[in-house]
């Protein structure tokens, strides 16, 4: 993964009040830690720190420049306003060149199992060890033809060049079994509805049945009326 260039700038600020003052120039407050340093508090280019994390997510390796001084960093922890998504915080660890970190890497499956089953992700990630300069974007899991009863788990994955595996080796990423029928598709509904309370309503009378209640009732009628004329 390559790295992307962001020019930080220092603050000396603090609390709820700054940390808006800084959004509303779209920019980022930020703090930067690691190796034993004293934490360093700055502030990022709102639209620049942004694309760098929509492309890396938390792995994004990140070159910060601050005051002509350049610094490698990961996000540690990324804070977004719960509404609107947008970024409001962020922490940042220093890494170095050739330094190897324990990383979540994204799993992605490809593929088509075989017909009438269910594929499930188990594990949306795995965790990795990598150096920090080539972190893996995520992992391609195939499941081209599998079939029933196929089970795939971290020691079956293939790792990208340079990348160890920190997940447990027996942990399940993948696991295939047989598709739900209709009828047990129905059920689960009727369940999760039953415990939800939610009733069904009784499905009304066709007009087809009214119609023949209607038309016996207008013959029962009219036998009456000649039952009254012969007597």
């Amino acid at each position: 993964m390559s790295e992307t260039k962001l020019t930080a700038e220092t603050r000396t600020e603090f609390g709820k009040g700054a940390a808006r003052r800084i959004r509303r120039e779209h920019k980022i407050p930020a703090v930067l830690y690691g190796h034993g340093t004293p934490p360093v508090h700055i502030t990022l280019p709102g639209h620049d720190t942004m694309l760098a994390l929509k492309h890396g997510g938390s792995n994004a390796l990140l070159s910060i420049e601050i005051e002509g001084d350049s610094q490698l960093a990961l996000p540690k922890q990324i804070q977004r306003d719960p509404v609107r998504g947008v970024l409001e915080h962020l922490d940042l660890i220093l890494v170095r060149r050739g330094e190897k970190v324990t990383v979540d890497v994204p799993v992605h499956l490809e593929g088509e199992a075989a017909a009438e089953t269910l594929v499930s992700l188990e594990q949306a990630t795995i965790a990795l060890i990598a150096e920090a300069t080539h972190i893996p974007e995520g992992i391609t899991v195939s499941v081209e033809g599998a079939e029933v009863g196929t089970q795939i788990h971290a020691s079956d994955l293939t790792l990208p060049s340079g990348s160890e595996l920190s997940s447990p080796a027996e942990l399940l990423v993948v696991n295939i079994s047989a598709a739900p029928t209709q009828e047990e598709l129905e059920e689960e509904l009727a369940e999760a509805e039953a415990e939800a309370g939610i009733e069904r309503d009784e499905p009304e009378e066709t007009d087809a049945e009214g119609a023949e209640g209607e038309s016996a009732q207008s013959g029962d009628e009219a036998a009456t009326g000649d039952d009254g004329a012969e007597g």
